[in-house]
């Protein structure tokens, strides 16, 4: 408020008292005609009054009204000078100014995030707990139904169940659904994160299509596959034709002597081992192909170890057992894991049994904020090489003479089927470890 204003308002109030003591004078002394050119004064200062008030509050409901309809193209003449109103005006102006400039910033920001989103290649959907959907981004739209929807529940029709797994899995969780199109399937991760706003809940739903990387890896596997029976199914047949194709010249001598009967009798305990090295093989390879689904029951840990303990006791090989809660209780199968166990310890004794003061470390730490429950098999041997620890997953590899190749692919399998993970490092300063995880709910 000027001082202009101020002397204005404060002369306004003098004059109105000055004319109410002089009314009461007049009245006092019967001046009635007096009386009524005073009266009239104060009414109409009131009037002026009221005009003031009423023309600046009408400037103000002016800018709330622009505000609140988001128009900010309100703008008011400047050109009066020294008056309260030519100030309010221009405080008026800065005002919607300065919201126009904020609102612009804000459109700014949002195309700009909204601009990004839509070159993400997952299908991005943010909806309520009603299951109303609020946004999407262009992935989303083109990569679903090819145009903008308003309800999870017009998802059902690729799965059945997909709107009621988008809106109920809880955040952190990654579950792969299969939505089924005319001629194809896809495969999609879906994640989940909730965020809140003072009015609501809000679920920003994360679907990327895994169906190609699920091809890839799968063709992967496959020539893995292929190249290791093609390798051992090979090596075995090529030496058997080639002796057998020997055997059966020799047999059509009628005059061979007891030497060629004993080198037919070898070749034939050849062709035998060489057989049975087969059937064991394909032994082996039924033994991932089919294995069971794991029986969950809850397991103390304790107990669970104090069997292996059995199993193991210290010898020339010292087992030490560091863990943070016996009673700790995991829901697994318990003959599955003691034989992930028993493969792990018979890999570590083998790894570290000639060394000077063999050692071997079974470790256990539940993460809390996680939920992941750890279980380690440290050993103290020479460690593993990288270009051996990248493959040491694959079905039938082994660096060992007498080794099937099957066990740790034996636990990758199991742990993968008890919703877990199996990982290895080399420790310093030297020696491995292999940490079995659990996710607890």
């Amino acid at each position: 408020m000027n001082l202009f204003y101020s002397l204005r308002i404060a002369l306004l109030i003098v004059v109105v008292m000055a004319l109410t003591v002089a009314s009461v004078l007049f009245y006092q002394n019967g001046l009635y005609f007096s009386l009524l050119f005073s009266v009239l004064g104060i009414v109409g200062l009131m009037v002026y009054a009221c005009y003031m008030l009423h023309h600046s509050t009408k400037l103000v409901m002016r800018m709330i009204d622009s505000i609140r309809y988001n128009d900010f193209l309100l703008s008011f003449s400047t050109k009066e000078k020294n008056t309260m109103e030519e100030r309010l005006k221009r405080e008026i102006n800065q005002v919607v100014t300065d919201f126009r400039q904020k609102q612009a910033n804000q459109e700014e920001r949002y195309h700009y995030y909204e601009t990004l989103l839509d070159t993400v290649d997952c299908s991005l959907i943010v909806a309520d707990k009603d299951q109303r959907i609020h946004w999407m981004n262009k992935a989303a739209v083109y990569d679903l139904l090819g145009h903008y929807i308003h309800s999870l529940e017009e998802l059902n029709v690729f799965n059945k169940e997909l709107s009621g797994i988008l809106a109920n899995l809880p955040p952190g969780e990654v579950k792969v659904v299969k939505l089924y199109r005319e001629d194809f399937i896809q495969d999609m991760a879906v994640t989940i994160t909730i965020y809140n706003t003072p009015q609501k809940e809000f679920r920003l739903i994360n679907l990327k299509n895994i169906r190609s990387v699920l091809e890839e890896n799968e063709l992967e596997a496959w020539q893995k596959l292929i190249h290791v029976l093609t390798h051992e199914i090979m090596n075995s047949i090529a030496p058997i034709i080639s002796l057998s194709d020997t055997l059966s010249i020799s047999l059509k001598n009628p005059n061979r002597d007891e030497d060629e009967d004993e080198m037919i009798s070898q070749g034939m305990r050849v062709i035998n081992r060489r057989s049975k090295g087969m059937q064991s093989f394909v032994t082996n390879y039924r033994k991932l192909a089919y294995l069971p689904s794991p029986t969950l029951m809850p397991i103390r840990i304790g107990d669970l170890l104090a069997d292996i303990r059995n199993l193991y006791p210290n010898g020339p090989v010292i087992y030490t057992y560091e863990l943070e809660d016996e009673d700790f209780v995991l829901r697994i199968d318990r003959s599955q894991i003691e034989q992930v166990l028993i493969n792990l310890l018979k890999n570590a004794k083998e790894a570290c049994e000639d060394q000077p003061h063999p050692e071997i470390r079974i470790a256990t730490h539940f993460q809390a904020d996680k939920r992941i429950f750890h279980l380690s098999v440290t050993d103290n041997g020479l460690g593993i090489l990288p270009n051996v620890m990248e493959r040491i997953y694959v079905p039938f590899f082994t660096t060992k003479n007498s080794g099937s190749g099957i066990g740790l692919s034996l636990c990758k399998q199991v742990m993968a089927l008890h919703g877990g993970s199996i990982s290895v490092s080399n420790v310093e300063p030297h020696g491995a470890s292999f940490v079995l995880k659990f996710l607890c709910r």
